[in-house]
């Protein structure tokens, strides 16, 4: 039979694989409303996430807040067209200079924000018009709905992978934490009884590596075989 393959582990799910629900504090989005405001009572960390995460109070209620570069507490945040192009305020697409930094942009107006969520990442307004275009940190281009929203600057928290784990330990650790695949061995670099791409004299498959499209879920993954050409009539 061998041993069950890791990647069909992870396929059919199970809580050693999904995200760590207890970790998250919450959902991270934008406020509703217009034109409100509100105070920063606090900065804390999100054990789920790399960046810290801000709690404001709108009008009684405290919600989480993806934290910006230079945010404190007592700091005041407003949300809305006529609210000041300052870190941490919420605005629409539309009223942005180009060249601004934004984060946390809605993908549709109203979601509560979609893209650019990850520490130290922002993303710059490039054009306004009928469509927004935002160049995205991968280097894309984006096109948005002006009437989308976004947060002001840049998420705070970057420059966390530039400290060193110091062991393998803690770094195991860290992954672990948030469910996310440890580094792995390759199948060609194991025995014949531990892997099915292992054995052999030197470092090779030894058979197809592509997957049928006819697999059942969990391993259906990696290379799928081409499709079979359909003769024509």
């Amino acid at each position: 039979m061998g041993k069950q393959l890791r990647q069909q582990r992870r396929g059919k799910g199970g809580p050693v694989y999904r995200s760590p629900s207890h970790r998250h504090i919450g959902a991270v989005k934008h406020p509703e409303g217009a034109n409100v405001s509100g105070k920063i009572l606090d900065i804390v960390h999100a054990p789920g996430r790399m960046g810290p995460l801000a709690l404001v109070e709108f009008s009684g209620n405290v919600q989480n807040v993806l934290a910006a570069e230079g945010m404190m507490v007592g700091q005041e945040i407003m949300v809305g067209a006529s609210a000041p192009v300052a870190s941490g305020n919420v605005l629409p697409l539309a009223v942005l200079p180009e060249g601004t930094l934004v984060h946390n942009i809605e993908g549709r107006p109203g979601d509560g924000g979609r893209f650019i969520r990850t520490s130290g990442c922002s993303a710059t307004v490039v054009s306004r018009g009928e469509k927004v275009v935002v160049l995205m940190p991968s280097g894309a281009f984006k096109t948005f709905d002006p009437r989308c929203r976004a947060s002001i600057g840049t998420v705070a928290g970057g420059g966390h992978g530039e400290k060193p784990f110091g062991k393998a330990g803690n770094k195991f650790h860290a992954y672990r934490s948030r469910s996310k695949a440890y580094f792995k061995v390759k199948g060609i670099a194991m025995n014949a009884v531990n892997h099915p791409h292992g054995g052999g004299g030197h470092p090779h498959v030894g058979k197809p590596s592509t997957v049928s499209r006819n697999a059942p879920p969990g391993r259906k993954v990696g290379r799928l075989s081409p499709q079979k050409k359909k003769k024509e009539k």
